[in-house]
């Protein structure tokens, strides 16, 4: 679910995210990241989590290896946070991911319990390949090997997710389209029970930077998200700062 630290990897993971540039502090060593999102509703891989919702994020980058920690609550009983382990070079990357959206209260009003790993949190490997500015194609993989994505019977059920992107310009807007599917049934993120090849995401999205003083501007966004598979479609818009 998830905004970048690493900008292709976690995008591939299919966050929704703004493009824009988050506050830097840079030393010789390590460069800190922070920002957020204002989303309209919030949209993972073609599938709808939540509506109007708050997204922060914070990194740690250096060398390539990033470190990430990013989150989604809205007005209701929707509470996720993530985290994340990157590694980039040369266009390639590799990370792991540690989602929990379990944040919503339970029957008895108590906070669901974070630090039940086996139970709440899902594990995901992705690996993630971007061509070059030249070439502005990426691919990625992702699946979850360990948590609490599990089939009926109690094995690990290794849901998936595949996406390809195209990146490019029109004018002053930022486009990137993109087709995501799951390769077999997808239980931790796509509904229904189906097996077999998936289409879930078809998108296209539009960022452009809006002056408000000779010095700020604020990235907004919209995009239309498609779902071959479930049958539906959304329509997003945001800011990012």
């Amino acid at each position: 679910m998830r905004k970048q630290v690493v900008p292709f990897l976690l995008g591939a993971l299919g966050v929704f995210e703004a493009v824009g540039d988050p506050v830097k502090m840079e030393d010789d060593r390590v460069m800190v990241s922070v920002g957020g999102d204002v989303v309209s509703s919030y949209v993972w891989r073609g599938v709808y989590q939540s509506g109007f919702s708050l997204q922060p994020n914070l990194g740690l980058t250096y060398k390539g290896f990033s470190i990430g920690a990013w989150g989604s609550t809205d007005l209701g009983n929707f509470k996720e946070i993530d985290l994340s382990v990157t590694y980039e070079v040369h266009g390639f990357s590799v990370g792991v991911t540690d989602y929990w959206w379990s944040g919503q209260y339970l029957a008895d009003s108590r906070f669901a319990p974070y630090f039940n790993y086996g139970d709440s949190h899902y594990f995901e490997a992705t690996v993630a390949y971007e061509f070059g500015p030249k070439c502005p194609i990426g691919l990625s993989w992702s699946t979850m090997f360990a948590g609490a994505d599990k089939k009926a019977n109690g094995k690990q059920a290794f849901s998936s997710y595949v996406e390809l992107f195209y990146s490019f310009h029109a004018g002053s807007v930022d486009l990137n389209a993109s087709i995501g599917a799951a390769p077999w049934a997808a239980p931790a993120w796509l509904p229904g029970g189906y097996d077999g090849f998936q289409v879930s995401n078809v998108s296209l999205k539009a960022t452009k930077a809006i002056p408000v003083s000779a010095k700020y501007e604020i990235p907004v966004f919209a995009q239309l998200a498609v779902n071959p598979q479930l049958n539906y479609v959304n329509f997003i818009v945001g800011i990012s700062f």
